[in-house]
């Protein structure tokens, strides 16, 4: 009889129990909002990031149409001593609020005989940027000229990882395109 007794006993504590926790409301809010915080919070890191992604492409559009100017003119073939190099930082000049601009751009600048000939190759092979592929060929007065830079930018966000990350690292290609005609102009610079 003591045992039955106590079976019961641990029965209602048991039920108690279980009612006052379904009843109980007090840890409702931190529990619903530890449901609610983590996709809230990918959403705004996401919208950020992809704010990131055309703010820096914007910028990277404008440097490299201003840089480029210098090659349609002819002031940077008079100039001399013209490499992809210098036309990098010509271009991380005005790209100076971008981290690592001069480690993370790249450029290629080729000639063609004609607009319509002009085909674009994608730098990346296997994840990473092949530079053997890129060129620096800035040309001469008449010639068409397609002139394109890339920068790698390093997604923060992870859900964009495996969106927009179409290199290794969790990195994607931001590229900047400009295809002119240069100007007729000598080769002394006048």
């Amino acid at each position: 009889m003591q045992a039955r007794l106590t079976s019961m006993a641990r029965r209602s504590r048991l039920m108690r129990l279980i009612v006052r926790l379904t009843e109980g409301r007090r840890g409702s809010a931190a529990v619903e909002f530890a449901m609610v915080a983590l996709p809230f919070l990918a959403l705004v890191m996401g919208t950020l990031e992809v704010s990131m992604i055309y703010l820096v492409s914007t910028t990277l559009e404008n440097a490299t149409s201003d840089v480029a100017r210098q090659i349609r003119t002819g002031q940077l073939q008079t100039a001399g001593g013209a490499t992809a190099t210098t036309f990098a930082t010509s271009i991380c000049g005005e790209l100076s609020w971008l981290p690592n601009c001069s480690s993370n751009l790249y450029v290629d600048v080729r000639t063609f005989a004609s607009f319509s000939g002009i085909t674009e190759t994608s730098p990346i092979q296997n994840g990473v940027i092949n530079t053997s592929q890129l060129q620096f060929s800035p040309g001469t007065a008449g010639q068409i000229v397609l002139v394109r830079a890339f920068y790698q930018w390093t997604l923060f966000t992870p859900v964009l990882d495996g969106i927009a990350a179409d290199m290794n690292g969790g990195s994607t290609l931001l590229t900047s395109t400009v295809a002119f005609q240069n100007e007729p102009y000598s080769a002394n610079g006048t």
